[in-house]
């Protein structure tokens, strides 16, 4: 054979095997409770991996989520149909009139042109390996909630680009979605809008929360880190987690949970590290408050020169042979117009309000959370949150082997000082920055009002991290949503700029409760794994420690009230499914909690834990007491439920035909393990609350976690999983976390699914 011959052949055989190698390649193993143990050679095919398997067990709820953030849910599902895009609902013509006008498709392109390989490839893999799972299902293999619905169709990168920027825009701008949509100039008002929601000025009900403490050396039985994570978030929809373990040899190998279309672990544990999130006090965007040009409303003054607004005129189709409606948006130097009625910001002839969102275009969060993963120290984390200012909207706790403590409150949030806000204070600043929402506002009539540059940030207008919080210790640190000053209650921080929340100020009763439990137990003895999980499910009421002892005699002098006084008086203060008396207590305290009135020793900014305290029964306050118990007694029984009914016949989820008993009660309670229901027939069904909760300790060799996803890891009613956990959750039963391969392959269940292409 010729050289040149030999040539020809080698070349050939070069081809073949370039051919042959496939361009994505995932192994996915399932252990207890369907757990997806995802493994590939590379960000490729990890994310091919978690796609399929993700599809496998939610197809149906991500589907639509891709419906809504291509802005196509009023033709699929008729424009007065509800969705929830952030933590409310609001109509479908709202939500697409959003979503077509804010994401920027073209600058998130560029973006993500410009990102690191591993973050393109996780993007593309996920692409893969959810239209690989459409293929292999086929039409008949669709779950039946989905199956033959047009908007059920493989996706695009622009799919998962989008998603990507709703999930940034969760807990900013995105709960304004319909005051943006329904904005409109004075003239413009007579033609038919989509109305905005009246935005939830009180952060402490809107359900977004969490709890998160991290434990060092100084107060762990073995001198290690330990990790409690618990958020809290919605059991429906696509905000809901998921749990997954992904393994890239030598590379990367991370346990714990994600939310929908996540390529990775958002949260969870590897060989060093665990972290958990809580949604951090900080405001993520600002508004401004435009002096209007009076012969125009469309055009507004900037240091006394008019600037046109910018005008988007937004088409969304319809229902088939429905003619499609137009919606015009408005936008400004600072963002777009917005309406919130709830807080009185309207668009009149003098005045309108501009919204800007420090996570719009943020395509920096992939590769920060990939760091985290990869970290093998909490100084590692905190390099990572620091450098990228790419963590949206939530605090980042972590724990490390070594027995290091972190708390970093540093995220990507407006670079806005609080002598900024003084000097750019509006009629509306002082107010709506003093009320549970928080609102900044700033007088946009002057450009210095507008986010300050510093230097180094990846972001023009973003806070730079020294001027954020961060908690590095050894005894411990914890947040249950309340504001960076009390994260360490041993050392409260410094005041920061209002933006990061407000400091020397009345703590919630989920964050006391949490500070009591943890300084109890470290007063009796150090934490371990055991004790760090019987404190995650004790269901105490810190309401019910600081009310009950003065508020039974107080009824027992009212014959009318004597039933209650039992039904309390033999109630064991906690809301676990057996405690009797629980409910009665509830409907009692959603009518007094708000009023300061009722406690005589009231806050001590010297003794935040532990006051305000001391139930004040004395006259006109008492009376009040009195009938707001007489309101709940009256309540129970319209509802038909038994004064000392048991809590978890009262709270539950359906799983089918199982009625399952759900612990847990809301945050304002002062109980940690939060649940937030609806009324449903016969009584309540958690729609927020504690999602996936995981206990993580270490060894020597590594990490030691157990773990629960409280509603199950599937939305399929067909699905094996779609009610497996919740059952263990409702009996407290926590699972161990198969890590390594052999606990992998002592726990498997079934045979892997190898796919490739």
């Amino acid at each position: 054979m010729t050289q040149k011959l030999l040539l020809a052949v080698a070349l050939v055989g070069v081809a073949t095997t370039a051919q042959a190698a496939p361009r994505y390649a995932a192994s996915i193993q399932r252990t207890d409770f369907g757990i997806p143990h995802i493994t590939a050679k590379d960000w490729r095919g990890a994310a091919y991996g978690v796609a399929y398997a993700y599809a496998q067990d939610n197809l149906c709820l991500l589907a639509e989520e891709f419906v809504t953030i291509n802005g196509e849910r009023s033709r699929h599902f008729g424009p007065a149909g509800k969705v929830v895009v952030a933590f409310d609902p609001i109509d479908n013509l709202a939500s697409d009139v959003f979503f077509r006008s804010q994401i920027d498709m073209k600058a998130l392109r560029q973006g993500h042109a410009k990102q690191a390989r591993a973050a393109v490839d996780l993007i593309d893999g996920y692409v893969a390996g959810y239209n690989r799972f459409l293929r292999d299902a086929g039409p008949a293999g669709v779950p039946a909630a989905c199956r033959g619905k047009a908007w059920v169709r493989p996706i695009t990168r622009d799919d998962m680009l989008r998603l990507n920027e709703k999930q940034m825009l969760l807990a900013g701008s995105l709960p304004l979605a319909a005051g943006i949509a329904a904005a409109a100039p004075p003239a413009a008002k007579a033609v038919a809008r989509a109305e905005p929601v009246a935005f939830n000025l009180d952060d402490g009900g809107n359900g977004i929360g969490s709890n998160g403490w991290a434990f060092g050396s100084e107060v762990t039985s073995d001198g290690r880190g330990l990790l409690v994570g618990n958020p809290h978030f919605p059991w429906n929809g696509p905000n809901r987690f998921w749990q997954m373990h992904v393994t890239i040899p030598g590379v990367y190998d991370v346990m714990g949970g994600g939310l929908a279309g996540t390529p990775m672990p958002t949260l969870g544990f590897n060989k060093d590290v665990a972290w958990t999130h809580t949604v951090t006090a900080s405001r993520h965007f600002t508004l401004f408050q435009l002096t209007l040009d009076p012969a125009d409303p469309t055009a507004y003054l900037v240091d006394g020169k008019r600037e046109k607004m910018t005008k988007m005129v937004v088409t969304v189709p319809m229902p088939d042979g429905t003619a499609p409606v137009t919606r015009t948006v408005y936008g400004s130097r600072f963002g777009a117009l917005v309406v919130v009625p709830a807080a009185f910001m309207g668009w009149g002839a003098k005045t309108a309000f501009a919204i800007r969102d420090a996570n719009h275009n943020n395509q920096r969060g992939l590769m920060t959370w990939l760091a985290i993963g990869q970290a093998k120290s909490t100084a590692e984390v905190r390099t990572a949150v620091e450098s990228s200012l790419g963590i949206p909207w939530v605090n980042t706790i972590a724990a490390d082997r070594a027995g290091n403590a972190l708390l970093a409150d540093v995220t990507a949030v407006p670079n806005v000082t609080a002598a900024q806000i003084d000097a750019c204070a509006t009629p509306a600043t002082k107010p709506l920055l003093a009320s549970r929402a928080r609102l900044v506002v700033l007088d946009g009539s002057k450009a210095a009002c507008d986010w300050q540059v510093a230097k180094g940030t990846p972001v023009p207008g973003l806070m730079p991290a020294a001027d954020q919080a961060v908690v590095a210790r050894t005894d411990y640190a914890a947040n249950s949503n309340d504001s960076y000053w009390l994260n360490s209650p041993r050392a409260p921080y410094a005041t920061l700029s209002p933006i990061l929340g407000a400091a020397q100020s009345l703590r919630t009763l989920r964050t006391r409760s949490g500070l009591v439990e943890i300084e109890a137990q470290l007063a009796a003895g150090k934490l371990d794994r055991r004790i760090a999980k019987t404190m995650a499910f004790a269901n105490k009421s810190l309401a019910a420690d600081l009310v009950l002892p003065a508020l039974l005699p107080l009824c027992v002098a009212d014959a009318s009230l004597a039933d209650a006084c039992t039904a309390l008086a033999g109630w064991n203060r906690r809301f676990d499914n057996d405690s009797r008396g629980a409910y009665l207590f509830a409907a009692f305290w959603t009518r007094v909690e708000s009023n300061p009135a009722i406690w005589r020793t009231k806050f001590d900014v010297a003794d935040p834990v532990n006051t305000p305290r001391d139930l004040n029964t004395d006259g006109a306050v008492g009376e009040t007491l009195r009938t707001a118990l007489k309101a709940a007694v009256e309540r129970l029984r319209t509802e038909g439920i038994a004064l000392d009914a048991r809590w978890g016949d009262v709270q539950f989820a359906q799983r089918n035909q199982d009625r399952i008993a759900i612990h847990g009660a809301h945050g304002e309670l002062g109980v940690l393990n939060v649940q937030q229901s609806v009324v449903v027939p016969t009584g309540f069904t958690p729609m927020h609350g504690t999602s996936y909760i995981q206990v993580v300790g270490f060894d020597a060799a590594g990490p030691v976690a157990d773990a629960l996803l409280s509603y199950s890891q599937s939305t399929n009613p067909e699905s094996p999983h779609f009610g497996d956990q919740t059952k263990e959750y409702s009996a407290k039963r926590w699972h161990h976390m198969p890590f390594t391969p052999a606990e992998i392959a002592a726990a498997r269940k079934g045979a892997a699914v190898v796919i490739s292409e």
